[in-house]
């Protein structure tokens, strides 16, 4: 059980991003999921923002590299490494006790690999909570009333649906299709039409700055000036992407999202799903906030459709608000 007095956290683990909170204090650090090694000797050179701004321009013997992929742990020792890193950037040389998110539809396996790299970390204890639920309590829904809620997750490399009601996930879908896979469909697009290579960096800043769940409202977005390497010549060349040409390249990834909400509503209970009507649906997490993709949500489902405050922090919120419920700590261990 968590000490009295114990510096505990909770850890929104990302695909794309980390953020620690820390009882008492609110979120203490928000870093990317990066990790900069020495190929030759394993060496930890860089983690987190010193690390992705090595992303693309590291010697051979040096890779930037994210050991998270799609929501679950895809290179044990660097993410072991990575937490580590951050756990005493956090709290020093304390053991504290932590609340990791994992995504939904997790295997056992996946949870153990969390747990387990959490604490050689250096954390005394570890937990998992899945991330949707995270994120509606850090969203500030009434996630333990008779009621439903309907929360969407989308992540750096998994979007989370769930409906919850009495502080359970009642029905949930999982699907490896977020905001890694925005960035990929921008490059291949201009790979594929403008014989440009770009970097995920590039790809995210395309995103940001012009990207468009709603093809039509993408008109009214002017056009980027982007920079890669011309795959005929070899030579750098610059380029302009329209937002509509994004908004089209990304269209299959939103549809995807908008079929696992679907799903995840044919899943549940009537009640349930007049709450959700009632009460709309919230949307947390980075992808959050693609341009009018509430929009685009709300005309598929006909129900209503909103950005929790602070979409980026509600997952990490959540696990450090989860922290002081012994039940929920209980419940999520595994």
């Amino acid at each position: 059980m968590f000490g009295l007095g114990a510096k505990n956290i909770g850890i929104d683990l990302g695909t794309a991003n980390t953020l620690v909170y820390m009882e008492g204090k609110g979120i203490v650090l928000r870093e990317p999921s990066v990790v900069a090694k020495n190929t030759q000797t394993d060496k930890v050179i860089a983690v987190g923002s010193e690390a992705r701004e090595m992303i693309g321009r590291t010697p051979a013997n040096i890779a930037a590299i994210r050991p998270m992929k799609d929501g679950v742990i895809a290179d044990y020792d660097t993410t072991a490494a990575m937490l580590k890193y951050f756990i005493e950037k956090t709290v020093g040389n304390a053991k504290p006790s932590a609340m990791i998110c994992v995504p939904s539809g997790v295997t056992e396996v996946e949870k153990r690999a969390v747990i387990d790299a959490a604490r050689v970390a250096g954390a005394r204890e570890a937990f998992v909570i899945e991330e949707p639920f995270a994120a509606a309590i850090g969203a500030g829904l009434p996630v333990m009333d008779p009621t439903g809620s309907m929360v969407v997750d989308i992540g750096g490399g998994t979007t989370d649906v769930a409906t919850i009601s009495l502080g359970g996930i009642v029905s949930s879908t999982s699907i490896r299709q977020a905001g890694d896979k925005f960035n990929s469909a921008i490059i291949n697009y201009v790979h594929s039409n403008f014989n440009l290579l770009i970097g995920e960096r590039t790809a995210e800043d395309i995103k940001i700055q012009i990207g468009s769940a709603s093809v039509e409202k993408a008109t009214n977005i002017e056009s980027i000036n982007i920079r890669g390497r011309d795959l005929v010549s070899g030579l750098p060349k610059s380029v302009d992407v329209k937002a509509v040409d994004v908004a089209n390249a990304i269209q299959d990834v939103v549809q995807d999202i908008i079929v696992a909400i679907k799903e995840t509503l044919e899943q549940t209970s009537p009640e349930i799903a007049a709450d959700v009507i009632d009460h709309g649906i919230v949307l947390t997490g980075g992808g959050a906030l693609l341009k009018n993709l509430p929009d685009v949500i709300s005309e598929a489902t006909k129900v209503p459709v909103f950005i929790a405050q602070d979409p980026l922090d509600c997952v990490a919120l959540g696990t450090g608000k989860s922290l002081k419920n012994i039940e929920l700590m209980r419940k999520s261990r595994r």
